[in-house]
């Protein structure tokens, strides 16, 4: 890859990414317990950029109610109305959260084409594939990444071990889960 510095700019360029937002019928959260998450896509609600947002996640060891709760909560403090926040609170995983936000848009009524996802930065690229798997291949994803509460970021996630450590689990995840959904893709 050309203008490369560092041997591990392309793990940076793989896993932090984002892409151009458009309008969408909806903003996915899959799971947390960092309030950056739902400040984003608050902002982008505020911005008329989707009618609802859908949080998802159950249970967390990090935070005392389910990740939905407390992501519902600083929507809420945020200005975004309660009808606009759609359920999901049983998820325990990425797969799940995925899983159970699209049957949750499907008991809603909402016919989905396009969806922004709002994730953490270094979690974006599991995120996106994760989503992908989950839902129909016609739907267009776009993703919006946040700085989480870690502050891993693609400037300095080489600088820490516990970055590093972050970044390279999420790597590892990505080739661990995927490699069997290729087949689907390519034979779609």
């Amino acid at each position: 890859m050309e203008g490369l510095t560092n041997p591990f700019d392309c793990i940076t360029e793989f896993m932090f990414f984002e892409t151009g937002i458009e309008p969408s019928e909806v903003i996915l959260i899959p799971g947390g317990s960092h309030p950056q998450l739902m400040k984003k896509a608050a902002e982008l609600y505020h911005r008329g950029l989707a009618p609802y947002i859908l949080p998802s996640g159950g249970q967390s060891p990090k935070i005392s109610s389910t990740e939905w709760e407390f992501l519902r909560a600083v929507g809420i403090s945020l200005g975004v109305p309660e009808n606009a926040i759609l359920r999901e609170d049983k998820a325990t995983n990425t797969f799940e959260n995925a899983r159970y936000s699209w049957l949750e848009l499907q008991q809603q009524g909402i016919r989905l084409r396009k969806a922004i996802l709002v994730c953490k930065s270094y979690h974006a690229r599991r995120a996106l594939l994760t989503y992908q798997v989950e839902f129909p291949l016609n739907i267009e994803f776009f993703v919006s990444p946040v700085t989480d509460k870690t502050g891993t970021t693609s400037d300095n996630w080489y600088l820490d071990e516990h970055k590093i450590n972050r970044v390279m689990n999420e790597l590892t995840k990505v080739g661990q889960y995927f490699k069997q959904h290729i087949p689907k893709w390519v034979n779609k």
